[in-house]
């Protein structure tokens, strides 16, 4: 049976169960499979041609112990998991016509139009069925910058077995983005808005951390994540690297490059390791906006801290992309006290600069780049007028960070992450387009219901955070017992 191991080599193995419920690992740590699994090319050869959900069953099976998740409960979670995405094939992949050998793999047909839901609608639905089998319920929080947020709420929303509290920036969301969170009206749904955050989301992962070292408040709410922390998320999120491949490449093996819009490493630490289980992907393709926190890591060696800036790609305003140190655990022989040591002198010092060796093995198949606004709202209207598709700003980044890269990549194929609907960005996509009103393509009828629907939820100020979710928090918690 594959067990799961904290990054920073505290506590012993467990098993996928214990590790999904847990979120963090006892030490702090980001848990990790003790082995990646290995697929030749006549494995993938296999599935290429499989739906998508069929390959989610074969990956997943990979992980899950069929002893802890039969075959068959395996395949019901998975069935009602994407069940309601609104396309069939999950994830359609359409051609560019203006840009060479360019596809979109649209991420954003789930319940909250973001990629998030792709993972999200899987780790929910796995969590509510250990814990029905458990007779259990979880505190669920989550820290969000626009996506996470409103799809961890809408899969938890009337579940029996786990309360949602989300925790976003108040101000630094698209209100689209905050709607689908605020006009949820399920008494499991907590959204806590939060003022006065400098440091965007990061100030909001940093008060969850030190709610996780409270050991007597983590066990009296059963507190966990289904953030890109949980091992769940990343798990699932290997699917649409392959199922992507698998759509365009004509022959297993041809190179294909994959450009990701990036903040948290979360979905790119998905791709890497899944480049790592035998996936014969060229170049992953980084694709930071001017926050650049991977860019720096990427090209300079150094993973640091710097003043956050607002952008119109906030999904991605992201300071400290914490699944780096996942993937770094695989680059560097799963030295887990090397990890320890870099996660402690960050923490400490806010900086840390990687030896040549780390930075030369984690690099490997990696390029990275920044773009600015100006940038990002141009690619949203050049390609808008010259072939009528619109853009996201996540997906925007992509491709101009990838034109920038363009000597580097070459003329193989690419595709481009489209993390979200253009809907929940509405008056980005205006200001863009320079038009008065929005394109058909930017509309959507779950946004537009939004916008009447009555609005409930927290606010707090960041200064007092901790104490304020202390309280709200054990207080639902108690009422719920009695």
């Amino acid at each position: 049976m594959l067990k799961f191991v904290s990054n920073k080599g505290g506590g012993k193995p467990v098993d996928i169960e214990t590790a999904i419920l847990n979120g963090y690992a006892p030490d702090g740590g980001l848990y990790v499979p003790e082995q990646l699994p290995q697929l030749s090319f006549e494995q993938l050869e296999q599935w290429k041609n499989l739906s998508y959900k069929e390959l989610a069953f074969e990956l997943l099976s990979l992980f899950i112990d069929s002893s802890i998740v039969s075959a068959q409960d395996l395949k019901t979670i998975i069935a009602k998991a994407y069940g309601t995405f609104e396309k069939e094939e999950v994830i359609p992949i359409p051609k560019l016509k203006s840009r060479k050998n360019a596809y979109i793999m649209e991420l954003f047909y789930g319940s909250t139009l973001s990629f998030k839901d792709i993972g999200l609608a899987f780790l929910v639905n796995l969590v509510d069925f250990f814990l029905k089998r458990k007779q259990k319920r979880l505190s669920i929080i989550v820290a969000t910058t626009g996506d996470t947020g409103p799809a961890a709420a809408n899969y938890i929303a009337g579940k029996s077995t786990l309360d949602a509290w989300v925790l976003y920036p108040k101000g630094m969301i698209t209100e689209e983005q905050e709607r689908q969170m605020t006009t949820l009206h399920h008494d499991n749904v907590h959204p806590v808005g939060v003022y006065n955050c400098p440091e965007g989301g990061d100030d909001l992962d940093a008060v969850i951390k030190q709610l996780y070292a409270n050991q007597t408040f983590k066990e009296k709410v059963n507190l966990s994540s289904v953030n890109s922390i949980n091992w769940g998320r990343i798990m699932v999120q290997t699917v649409h690297y392959f199922y992507g491949y698998f759509q365009i490449a004509d022959k297993i093996g041809e190179e294909i490059n994959m450009a990701v819009p990036s903040g948290g490493f979360g979905n790119l630490c998905a791709g890497g390791l899944a480049r790592k289980m035998g996936l014969p992907v060229k170049t992953l393709i980084i694709a930071n906006n001017k926050n650049a926190c991977l860019n720096r890591i990427f090209k300079d060696g150094v993973f640091s801290m710097a003043p956050i800036h607002e952008t119109v790609s906030s999904a991605i305003d992201i300071l400290v992309p914490i699944n780096f140190w996942r993937f770094l655990y695989f680059c560097v022989g799963k030295d887990a006290q090397k990890i320890k040591e870099w996660m402690e002198e960050f923490d400490k010092n806010r900086v840390v600069h990687f030896d040549e060796a780390s930075f030369k093995s984690y690099k490997k198949g990696f390029l990275s780049g920044s773009v600015s606004d100006e940038q990002t709202m141009k690619v949203i209207k050049e390609v808008f007028e010259e072939e009528g598709y619109l853009l996201d700003p996540h997906a925007a980044v992509s491709l101009a960070v990838a034109h920038s890269l363009r000597e580097e990549i070459g003329d193989a194929k690419i595709i481009f992450f489209a993390t979200a609907h253009p809907a929940k960005f509405s008056k980005i996509i205006q200001k863009a387009l320079g038009c008065e009103s929005l394109p058909k393509a930017a509309l959507h009828p779950s946004i537009e219901r939004a916008k009447w629907q009555c609005q409930k939820g927290y606010t707090a100020e960041q200064a007092h955070l901790e104490a304020a979710l202390l309280d709200a928090m054990e207080n639902h918690w108690e009422r719920n017992l009695k």
